[in-house]
């Protein structure tokens, strides 16, 4: 599966009532969300003294995935393009591969 089929299926389960504006902001607010769920399992792990459940962080990933798709969508934009573009800032930013020093000196327009 490509990336861009896998966010044509995914959006086959999106709110169909939601208006454009809702799904963004649907989206943005779930990405936001289930990103704490995946570091709330990083934090029991290491500070709770919890085993890292493996499996239950693939799948938090996987919603994740899902709002950025969502997300994507609402901004008429297509998941290869947002992950082209983030390669290409990448590259820009470390021609080199990651550098300390790049990392620290970096431009405010780069941030």
């Amino acid at each position: 599966m490509t990336i861009n089929e896998y966010q044509r299926l995914a959006m086959t389960t999106l709110n169909p009532t939601l208006s454009r504006k809702d799904v963004l902001i649907n989206g943005v607010m779930g990405l936001c969300g289930e990103s704490g769920e995946v570091i709330d399992h990083v934090k029991k792990h290491l500070a709770q003294g919890h085993p890292l459940d493996r499996e239950k962080m693939i799948r938090e990933l996987g919603d994740v995935a899902w709002y950025l798709a969502e997300t994507a969508y609402a901004l008429d934009c297509d998941l290869e393009t947002v992950l082209a573009g983030n390669i290409q800032k990448l590259r820009s930013r470390y021609p080199q591969g990651f550098q300390v020093a790049d990392s620290m000196d970096r431009k405010e327009e780069e941030r």
